[in-house]
């Protein structure tokens, strides 16, 4: 089904909800609603550690410069650039097409991860409450979960994912690219800044609930000194496990991505560049699968020992109980009433 453009959508900075999210945009955000035909992602890709995903948004109102989910957009004939950032696609019926998937006889109560594409707490989530309607229905079903997010609002849910946590396994990974909110700003212009994100981070652990931090995607020249600031600060903040990638920069992200970068940061552009491309065989972009998250060469070597050197100090990932593990599903279908007759 087409999405269809809602003429006066609900406003994520209204009174109820501004404690939870960074300052309007400055722009008009459109939005569209869907009936989607089904929620469960499964994942193809042998470089990415999860199975299912669940997306309940379409397109990204974060409008970080360097997201791989940018050509995700072109499905819908929308574009990888503004039109990412300022169209949203809404999935109204996501809780009820996860309940419906978790119903079927073929479901083995696998983790789901939200998001594998864009992010399930950006702003429009204050509103809508997709997400928190999905977490509902894994908290029916007892089924695991892992929430990867830069959004603040996921202390919304607290109560949810904390009961989530004493029936199931819970992770939330928050990913960091910078440690420093200026900086930030700049490349991720209406993401949570670091300082909120790692706020969150801390109330998330307090309340008992496993954290970890994505150092992600480094960006050579530009955010790779800031690899030891952002995991200790992570850390301080509860995360005990980590996991560091590569920019990528697919077709269509890389005019996005360039065209940000020389303009905020003209005197450094050539070196990132320069930086990108010798990690990755002369090239700004390698798509085939176990190349595309990661470099080569003695650039990315470096930057690889200065992350594991820094895991090592602090003690992250050594322990095999600090990592989330794989286990024996807790799922659970609940006993209907018509059942009992």
């Amino acid at each position: 089904m087409t999405p269809a453009q809602v003429s006066n959508p609900p406003n994520p900075w209204s009174a109820s909800t501004i404690e939870w999210l960074d300052e309007p945009p400055p722009f008009k955000l459109h939005v569209y609603e869907e009936t989607a035909k089904s929620i469960v992602a499964r994942n193809q890709s042998p470089d990415i550690g999860f199975g299912f995903s669940v997306n309940p948004y379409r397109g990204c109102f974060h409008g970080c410069a360097y997201c791989y989910a940018r050509p995700t957009h072109q499905y819908l004939d929308l574009g990888a650039g503004t039109d990412f950032e300022r169209k949203i696609v809404v999935k109204t019926n996501a809780a009820e097409l996860l309940k419906r998937e978790f119903e079927k006889r073929s479901w083995q109560g696998d983790e789901i991860v939200f998001s594998g594409v864009t992010d399930c707490y950006q702003p429009l989530e204050a509103s809508y409450e997709i997400t928190r309607a999905c977490l509902k229905v894994c908290l029916e079903y007892k089924n695991p979960v892992a929430i990867i997010t830069k959004g603040a609002l996921i202390r919304r849910d607290l109560d949810i994912l904390s009961a989530l946590n004493r029936v199931a396994k819970v992770t939330v990974i928050t990913s960091l690219a910078f440690s420093d909110d200026k900086v930030s700003r700049r490349i991720e212009p209406y993401a949570p800044r670091p300082s909120i994100r790692l706020r969150a981070m801390k109330e998330l652990c307090d309340a008992g609930i496993p954290v970890g931090v994505g150092v992600a995607p480094v960006i050579p020249g530009l955010n790779d000194s800031q690899i030891p600031e952002i995991l200790e600060r992570a850390y301080d903040a509860g995360a005990r496990f980590s996991f560091l990638t590569l920019l990528r920069l697919p077709l269509e992200v890389k005019p996005v991505f360039i065209e940000r970068l020389e303009r905020e940061f003209p005197d450094r552009a050539k070196k990132v560049l320069s930086q990108v491309a010798a990690m990755k065989g002369g090239v700004l972009n390698r798509s085939e699968f176990g190349t595309r998250m990661h470099g080569d060469g003695p650039q990315w070597q470096a930057i690889e020992w200065l992350y594991e050197q820094t895991c090592r100090r602090l003690g992250m990932n050594i322990r095999e109980e600090s990592s989330p593990q794989r286990r024996e599903s807790t799922f659970e279908r609940p006993i209907s009433q018509l059942s009992l007759f």
